[in-house]
């Protein structure tokens, strides 16, 4: 296992492996100063970090701890508001963040997995700013990413989801995870990843004491009838095998005053539970989505299949499916043993595949 660090966007150059966060591309508002030789966390972190350690802070404190002028400071603070951190300032205290926050730290995460995972796992990329983790990933593919790498990022400037969605969470507000397996099969047996995948989120939420939540299909995860997280799985390679998947997973954390810039019911973690470290979900997810990708590469979906129907939030439900432009009501009867959705119509049960269609389900 590795931390690699790859400069964002910057094709043909040499990686180098550092222990901590990887910094922002060079075309990012907070990027680097520093150049490739000298890797640095981006002024932004550093500021961030800063103001996680205490309940409060002066400016002047701070611009003389980060060696900048405190009209510096106030413009990084200014970045950090417009990235969703809510931070309160006063004359008599100076900065405080209104709720805290954990940065991600790669040795964190690698400490808190299990020592047999760490010699499994491929490569860590820890990064502050990039456009998407699955894209980061998708781009070394070509190059000979290793198997069981993973990528996570505070902030995505392109985060997306199933269908092209926007993806985005508030920097510190969520967990923003991918990880690249390979599968020597056919590209068919890659039918129900997404939710296993969902599976092993649900079982990362619970190691962290975070119940109550289940899947939507085909690649969400829903707390009371609000989003909880999503899940996007790309594939590439030969249809015949060997093939490859990227498996991307989103969770609302703390969404703060983000919430209202979503435009669907959605809900975070602290709505159901002390909140988790975001370092401890991390290895939690990391070791979670290994250990159950392994088992369905080898067995299929179908081992799943008895508890994904137990955290089925559609199974039994009226629901409406859009097929382009047209709208059909049907009741939600579970998945079949390759993880594609069961619909009964009025004229018959249907099948319906991941790709094809939108779900909603009625209240």
């Amino acid at each position: 296992m590795g931390v690699r660090w790859t400069p964002a966007d910057s094709a043909g150059q040499r990686a180098r492996k550092v222990p901590r966060t990887l910094p922002a591309p060079p075309t990012a508002p907070d990027a680097m100063t520093a150049p490739p030789s000298q890797p640095t966390a981006p002024p932004a972190r550093d500021l961030l970090a800063l103001l996680a350690a205490h309940t409060a802070i002066p400016g002047k404190v701070l611009a003389a701890q980060l060696g900048v002028s405190r009209a510096a400071i106030w413009k990084q603070v200014e970045q950090l508001r417009a990235a969703g951190v809510a931070i309160s300032a006063s004359n008599a205290d100076g900065y405080r963040l209104d709720a805290p926050i954990e940065l991600l730290d790669a040795d964190a995460i690698t400490a808190a997995l299990p020592t047999a995972m760490r010699r499994r796992l491929g490569e860590l990329e820890l990064h502050w700013r990039i456009d998407s983790t699955n894209s980061a990933l998708l781009r070394r593919i070509d190059d000979g990413l290793p198997d069981r790498s993973v990528c996570l990022a505070e902030l995505q400037s392109a985060g997306r989801g199933r269908r092209g969605r926007a993806w985005q969470m508030p920097l510190g507000g969520g967990l923003a995870l991918s990880c690249h397996r390979i599968c020597e099969g056919a590209m068919v047996r890659l039918a129900g990843l997404s939710l296993v995948a969902g599976l092993a989120a649900l079982d990362a939420l619970a190691d962290c004491g975070v119940e109550g939540v289940g899947l939507k299909w085909p690649n969400d995860l829903f707390a009371r009838d609000a989003k909880l997280g999503g899940i996007l799985v790309e594939l590439g390679g030969e249809a015949l095998g060997p093939c490859h998947a990227v498996i991307g997973i989103g969770i609302n954390l703390r969404l703060g005053a983000h919430a209202a810039q979503i435009d669907q019911r959605a809900i975070d973690v602290a709505a159901l539970a002390a909140l988790p470290s975001r370092n401890q979900l991390a290895a939690r997810l990391i070791f979670r989505l290994d250990t159950m990708i392994d088992q369905f590469l080898r067995d299929g979906f179908a081992v799943f299949a008895a508890r994904q129907a137990q955290v089925d939030v559609l199974r039994g439900r009226d629901i409406e499916i859009l097929r382009g432009t047209r709208r059909e009501q049907g009741v939600a009867a579970g998945v079949d043993p390759r993880g594609a959705l069961r619909v009964r119509f009025a004229e018959g049960e249907q099948v319906i595949d991941s790709g094809e269609v939108s779900v909603r389900a009625k209240p």
